[in-house]
């Protein structure tokens, strides 16, 4: 700790800034790339290496500058890997409902947002395939735990809460396990992780999900049932391009079932594919306008990291050797071939690093942490067996992305864990009702006191 203490002065605010009654102020912290190897006697290459954390504080102007300083922190961990904090413009759902306890601090998670980024263009600096994916091992869950203790430190703050989103809750959980002095309490939102392997586990539970999830859907709207299977066949005979260049295959397609995890985002995906086709003296083609709304959705250039990264989350002591792609052939209906093919989830395959341009200079680097063996644990179970920190978790039933089973797995092995379990939301419930979903869990967290 004498050495995280000692960094503690790399820590500059560059800008502040008041607007729609939030007051906002750009913190960057300069932090070990590897914490581990910083921390100990080690011949280690990146022992001395550095990056930059960036942080964004916000709270209400209804405090006085002096008021609001003597406010405690809320760190917020978003949702990923590879998501960059909220970029807000006005104190709205949870964040409204936290500005009146808390000093929020957004934080984006390294390789994210203002945080070193990593994109393709700037992960050659660091050399061939192999260099570049030892480089990634150091931006899971455990390397952003060991950067927000570092920056509570920085800020000379007490023990801290924390409220995680999706990925952002798994990481509360490596927060739980290695580092419980430094939380005051923990709020989760559908992100109880599976504290165990293997990877398949939780794709068996995923495509279960997203296949109910696909049923209900087109019950609903039975029209797009038809609609979908059009485009796959269309997309099979024809070649479409997005603006960008590359082809629309089926498969790439099928990615807009990311609509499916939410709650009113998902009758937008019916909006979407009601602009599908288009009259052309070439008989029927995709409209630019659906190939423009698709493109945003089937597209990583916007974060790389949660391709590469996304099977590592569940990598502990194990390869996940593309763990999605092997259980995709228990479930065929998935398969743009199938009579009727379902539409996918958040599910990573091999071939999105051949057909997304900014995946393809990732291709060996992704197959190399698919195949890395040695991941490190995530999570400590004694640890969490044991487990003195206020916790409370809102759990979905419904949820596509972190199954509701393997969730109660979790709060079953969590000591002292309350879980809010609804129905009502998807795994986007922050963002439908954010300020009722932070209230009762700050009252859980609270009433455990």
């Amino acid at each position: 700790m004498a050495e995280v203490r000692a960094l503690a002065d790399t820590h500059r605010i560059r800008a502040r800034h008041e607007f729609r009654g939030l007051r906002t102020a750009e913190h960057y912290f300069t932090v070990p790339l590897d914490h581990g190897s910083a921390n100990s006697a080690t011949d280690d290459q990146t022992a001395g290496e550095t990056i930059t954390v960036f942080a964004r504080e916000y709270s209400s102007t209804e405090y006085s500058e002096e008021e609001a300083a003597k406010l405690p922190w809320l760190l917020f961990l978003q949702g990923g890997p590879g998501g960059r904090g909220n970029r807000i413009t006005s104190l709205s759902g949870w964040m409204k409902a936290a500005a009146k306890d808390f000093r929020i601090l957004m934080l984006d998670q390294r390789g994210t947002g203002l945080s070193t980024p990593v994109e393709r263009q700037s992960l050659v600096l660091r050399g061939d395939a192999a260099a570049q994916a030892d480089y990634l091992t150091h931006f899971r869950a455990d390397s952003i735990v060991a950067d927000a203790e570092f920056i509570r430190h920085a800020l000379d703050s007490g023990p801290w809460s924390v409220l995680g989103q999706s990925f952002g809750g798994f990481c509360a959980l490596t927060y739980l396990s290695f580092a419980p002095k430094g939380l005051r309490e923990v709020l989760i939102t559908g992100g109880l992780a599976p504290l165990h392997g293997p990877a398949e586990r939780v794709y068996r539970a995923t495509f279960r999900r997203v296949a109910e999830r696909n049923a209900e859907y087109f019950a609903w709207y039975p029209e797009d049932r038809e609609t979908v299977t059009r485009i796959v066949r269309h997309l099979e005979q024809h070649k479409e391009f997005l603006a960008s260049g590359e082809r629309l295959t089926p498969e790439r397609f099928q990615m807009v079932g990311s609509f499916l995890g939410g709650n009113t985002r998902v009758d937008s995906l019916h909006y979407l594919l009601e602009d599908a086709f288009i009259e052309t003296p070439l008989g029927d083609r995709l409209s630019e306008a659906f190939l423009e709304q698709v493109r945003s959705l089937v597209s990583r250039a916007g974060n790389p990291l949660y391709a590469v990264l996304h099977e590592s989350i569940y990598g502990q002591g194990e390869s996940t050797d593309w763990a999605a792609w092997r259980v995709l052939e228990e479930f065929p209906e998935f398969k743009p071939g199938a009579e009727a093919p379902l539409l996918t989830g958040e599910m990573v395959y091999p071939w999105y690093f051949e057909q997304d341009p900014a995946l393809i200079p990732l291709r060996d680097v992704a197959a190399m942490l698919a195949a890395k063996s040695d991941w490190c644990p995530l999570y400590d179970h004694q640890q969490l067996a044991v487990n003195k920190v206020p916790v409370a978790a809102a759990v979905y039933k419904d949820d596509i992305y972190v199954d509701h089973d393997l969730s109660m797995e979790t709060a079953a092995a969590v000591r002292g864990l309350q879980t809010w379990v609804t129905d009502d939301f998807h795994h986007d419930g922050i963002g439908e009702d954010g300020e009722g979903i932070f209230r009762r869990l700050f009252g859980l967290v609270r009433s455990s006191r």
